[in-house]
């Protein structure tokens, strides 16, 4: 439960992602290539209406002595659709889910028996991380954008938040023709590294809407948590 349980404080973390600001009037400023870049993995995501992909989450807890060679280590698969709906069913080291339908968010872990449920307002998933895949947001807006470099056959953007926020920074390893994002990595106010890494990516394949809902087995027990501004 501990890695579907950490996903969630992330996806809680990255819904208190700075409000997207109105650009100053007149002609707009020359952008650099990362900035470029950045358009056009939005640009990408936008065209997408859904999104399966396999996955592996790394997760360092700097209070735990976790270096970069150290942490824990999940992986599944992940489903996002529009409009704000997700699925994480994770496969090892034992399996748990996170799901939602862009109005209730559910995590399960079976081997306990306990579901918890939170209850999500509306653009809930459009922070940070997750509007690179939802085709949400708009990013320059948001955030300031860099790479130490453009060229190659991926290329990692760090952005940091313009406005106040609950984390530090996003970085995000991209495809910088396609505009396809290959992995995310947040870093939290304490130095804590959530990394996801994302392979054997499909999109448009039309997922069932059942796969984002959830309903608790009998006997299960089910914790309420205060929802999501």
């Amino acid at each position: 439960m501990m890695y579907a349980s950490s996903l969630l404080l992330l996806l809680l973390l990255l819904a208190a992602s700075p409000a997207e600001t109105q650009a100053d009037a007149g002609a707009p400023p020359e952008r650099t290539c990362a900035e470029e870049i950045a358009l056009r993995v939005q640009g990408h995501y936008e065209s997408v209406r859904d999104l399966t992909a396999d996955f592996v989450q790394t997760s360092r807890v700097v209070s735990l002595g976790q270096d970069a060679g150290r942490g824990t280590r999940a992986g599944g698969q992940v489903i996002f659709a529009k409009p704000g709906r997700m699925r994480w069913a994770y496969r090892e080291p034992e399996e748990s889910l996170v799901v939602t339908d862009g109005k209730v968010l559910w995590t399960w872990d079976p081997g306990l028996g306990e579901a918890q449920r939170v209850a999500v307002a509306a653009g809930f998933l459009s922070g940070a991380a997750i509007q690179f895949l939802l085709g949400e947001g708009a990013v320059l807006e948001s955030f300031e954008v860099t790479a130490d470099r453009c060229e190659g056959p991926r290329v990692t953007l760090r952005m940091v938040p313009l406005d106040p926020a609950s984390y530090e920074r996003l970085q995000v390893e991209v495809d910088p023709k396609a505009g396809i994002v290959h992995a995310t990595e947040v870093v939290d106010l304490f130095g804590n590294v959530t990394r996801v890494e994302f392979a054997k990516i499909r999109t448009n394949t039309s997922p069932d809407d059942s796969l984002f809902g959830f309903e608790p087995p009998e006997g299960a027990r089910v914790i309420e948590i205060p929802g999501a501004p």
